[in-house]
This record gives structure tokens, sequence and C-alpha cells, in this order.
């Protein structure tokens, strides 16, 4: 796939060409949302909204082959509005049917072990949470999720190693794991 070719397409107002660029990462599309907002139907509005915006805002695309990262960047961006919007409290009781219904949709929360990794991470805060995702969940390199997230490498840097400490801490690792 020609990624400048599709871009430029696109840009022309072609939405074929716009729909093969989402269609070839509409798994990390949605992977990267529900990262995010934790649920799938959240993930699914996030993704179109992500769509419509990059139809709209195309021709602000400077360099075609940062075709992906910006449009991920939109995703993350409207995946935190709508998390700031919705600011829903969920009981203790709701937690664990949200959590067993999460088990079977979303990846992060299955295991070999059983490990509640969401748990774990709630040991971090909210930033080296989402550095370590976009890292391990992801296998978003530093520079991209610099740009994601609008920091500088050597914060992104900061952040998960930060957050990978109070993680071991918090499971009882030494470090030499």
């Amino acid at each position: 796939m020609n990624i400048a070719r599709l871009v430029k397409q696109a840009r022309r107002g072609d939405k074929e060409a716009l729909l093969q660029l989402i269609i070839a990462k509409k798994d990390e599309y949605y992977r990267l949302a529900l990262t995010y907002t934790g649920n799938e139907h959240d993930a699914m509005d996030t993704m179109e909204e992500m769509i419509v915006s990059v139809y709209d805002n195309i021709e602000k695309l400077r360099d075609a082959e940062a075709f992906y990262s910006w449009s991920k960047t939109i995703l993350v961006n409207n995946c935190r509005a709508l998390t700031r919007k919705k600011q829903k409290v969920v009981l203790v009781d709701e937690w664990e049917e949200i959590n067993t219904h999460a088990s079977t949709i979303n990846p992060y929360t299955n295991s070999e072990h059983q490990m509640d990794i969401q748990m774990l991470l709630e040991q971090s805060n909210d930033q080296q949470k989402e550095a370590i995702q976009l890292k391990y969940f992801h296998d978003f390199d530093n520079q991209t999720i610099a740009k994601i997230t609008n920091v500088s490498i050597g914060t992104v840097k900061s952040r998960i190693f930060q957050g990978l400490k109070k993680l071991r801490k918090y499971y009882g690792g030494d470090g030499n794991e």
C-alpha cells in the first residue's frame, strides 16, 4: 500500500482512498481506543469521530507518511475528550460485572496467570499508565508516544520508568525479573 498516494487521493476528496488507509489499521485503532475508553461502544464512537476529523482535516496533514501517527493522535484526543466528558463513577458491584464482561473483549485483561493488569496499572498515575499502555500494549516507540501525548521523549522515558518502578514495588518484584 502506498500511503503517500492514498493520502494525496484522500486530500482530493477520494473517500475510498481514505477508507483504505483506515481499514488497513482498523484493529490498531480499535485496540488503542479500547485502551483509553475501556469499552467497545465508546471505542467505536471515538473511532467514528476520528474518521470524520481525519476526513475534515486531511489537507492540514503536512507529511503524508505521518498519516497513521497523526490519525492516532486524533483518536487519542477524541478518547480523552470522551473520558473527560463522561466522568462517570462506577460502583464496586458494577466494576466486577464490567471487568468480567471486558475480559472477554479486552485482550489486556486476559493473561496466562489471570493477573489483573488494569488493577496493577492503577498504582501509577494517569500519565505513567498511558505511556506504559502505549509502549507495551500497542508497541509504539518513544517518539510516537511523545507525539501522541504531546511531551518530550525524555518525559515519555521517565513516565515509563517511574510507572514500571511503581508496578514492581506494588507487585513485589525486585527489578531483576
